[in-house]
């Protein structure tokens, strides 16, 4: 049996494995809008940090409705994590997770108040366990050319 621990530990090494992560907010206009964000950091995976610029369509519409959805897929599997974000001017935290790669991103450093952090507090995550390529691509062959469904790993959804 699997416990919300095991849950969990998937959730983070699914997060941690990915390295662009797709940000979905609701526009002022009240359409959904998804954009690549790199993941600075997360304290456990219900609470995930971005860097990104003040003075962005972005910014604006989560101030508006924070309601945000952050989807990871890598070669180990796919999550979905629903939340609210908020904007944060902690320059500790900043400064902390500031590295090469926000530089070559955002105008300044982590002393421009242009910059701040973007932090997203999950609520839930579904997640599917990938069970491997060779695994999979078996799997789904199997689907294809006879009656059963293919075994294409774990999903399931974990309050966080």
């Amino acid at each position: 049996m699997t416990t919300d621990d095991d849950q969990l530990r998937t959730v983070a090494q699914i997060m941690e494995d990915t390295r662009i992560a797709v940000l979905t907010y609701v526009s002022l206009e009240g359409t959904l809008v998804s954009t690549p964000m790199g993941t600075q950091d997360f304290e456990d995976p219900g609470t995930v940090w971005f860097l990104t610029e003040r003075n962005t369509d972005k910014v604006h519409a989560i101030q508006a409705d924070p309601r945000v959805n952050v989807s990871y897929a890598s070669d180990s599997g796919w999550v979905s994590l629903t939340g609210t974000a908020t904007i944060s001017d902690d320059r500790a935290k900043l400064h902390e997770l500031w590295d090469a790669s926000a530089g070559a991103f955002m105008t300044g450093d982590a002393d421009d108040p242009s910059n701040v952090l973007l932090r997203v507090d999950g609520r839930t995550a579904e997640y599917w366990e990938s069970p491997g390529k060779v695994k999979a691509a078996i799997q789904v062959a199997k689907g294809l050319i006879g009656d059963g469904r293919p075994d294409l790993g774990d999903n399931d959804t974990v309050d966080l």
